[in-house]
């Protein structure tokens, strides 16, 4: 037995072939809207027939994405969207499954159903919509809220130290993990596609506004008029650099990154270098921890390594014991002689 070859689009499709009919039913102004139409937008460029996408959710305003995507859909259970996925996926491993989850659903109840996952390195595309609060529920705090935030659950402020998402994913041994924020369609797209032609499970982390209940949550970052000074975009191979004037740098002192003025004679040599196929992790480690204030936010692509997938290893092992055993039955196997009695 052999993992098929995915399907390769005969038709030529445009964005419109991927909206459904569906109603949306997001709050005005929410960001994502923009993450839709930006998959939308990414999906014919992927040349894979529609009826060979499949998106999977659990449940939060997120996870309303299977209805507006015209593909195959499943809205599952609460964090349950990888048990569901990984089922699919080794069952049709022709198929192009993604996973449309939010900080809630994905990093609480569905936080060990996750873990897994990224550990098993299922071939499937996982969108993590973080905009530190529960939104369908009105405005709980969520995992990756901030220590100290007031919400309804929370009217003192939080107690908890919140969630890194890069760090969970890194640290559950992921293959290929990125971040992204709902305003940039550009950096969006980008990302999608690469995650897309990556084997193995991807993990994209996509800063998300949610102007009703965390309203500009992370406006202190990719705000027009300042995210140029507060975002470190990742491009592989070139030099931390960043700022309006592409004046600023990061590197080592040490074992402790800083930033630099490269007007105050640092040279570029000095600087730290993206390697996003790097195997070891300490790089993108280092990219995990780096936040605002102290450090300019990370996007693009943290890191991107190749391994055997989870449903390679499942089908080596059908394979293998096929040639041992031979094919077998499963009516003979049902009434055989192993059986329980009281």
């Amino acid at each position: 037995m052999n993992i098929p070859v995915k399907p390769v689009s005969t038709v030529e499709l445009s964005k419109a072939d991927f909206v459904s009919k569906q109603t949306v039913r997001w709050c005005p102004g929410c960001g994502d809207y923009s993450i839709l139409a930006n998959v939308q937008k990414v999906m014919p460029e992927l040349n894979i027939p529609r009826e060979n996408i499949v998106f999977v959710s659990g449940i939060g305003c997120s996870s309303r994405f299977p209805y507006y995507m015209n593909t195959y859909g499943l809205h599952t259970i609460h964090g349950r969207a990888p048990a569901f996925a990984t089922g699919l996926k080794v069952a049709r491993p022709d198929l192009s499954v993604w996973i449309v989850t939010g900080d809630g659903d994905g990093l609480s109840i569905g936080g060990n159903q996750l873990l897994h996952m990224l550990r098993r390195n299922l071939d499937v595309n996982v969108l993590l919509f973080n905009n530190r609060i529960y939104g369908l529920t009105k405005g709980q705090y969520s995992p990756t809220s901030e220590q100290g935030k007031v919400t309804k659950s929370t009217p003192f402020g939080s107690p908890d130290m919140p969630l890194n998402p890069m760090l969970f994913a890194l640290s559950a041994g992921a293959t290929f993990i990125a971040r992204t924020f709902d305003v940039d369609a550009k950096g969006m797209q980008e990302i999608f596609k690469e995650a897309a032609k990556h084997k193995g499970t991807s993990f994209v982390e996509i800063y998300q506004n949610c102007n009703i209940f965390n309203d500009g949550t992370f406006s202190a970052i990719y705000e027009r008029s300042v995210r140029e000074d507060r975002i470190l975009r990742l491009k592989h191979g070139k030099p931390f650099i960043f700022g309006k004037e592409q004046n600023k740098g990061i590197r080592l002192n040490g074992l402790k990154p800083e930033v630099v003025d490269l007007r105050d004679g640092v040279n570029e040599n000095e600087l730290l270098v993206h390697d996003q196929y790097s195997r070891d992790r300490i790089l993108a480690n280092l990219l995990s921890g780096f936040d605002y204030p102290d450090f300019p936010v990370p996007m693009g692509i943290f890191r991107q390594v190749e391994n055997s997938t989870y449903e390679e290893k499942i089908e080596e092992q059908i394979k293998s014991q096929i040639e041992k055993k031979g094919v077998g039955n499963l009516e003979k196997l049902l009434r055989g002689n192993h059986a329980w009695t009281n």
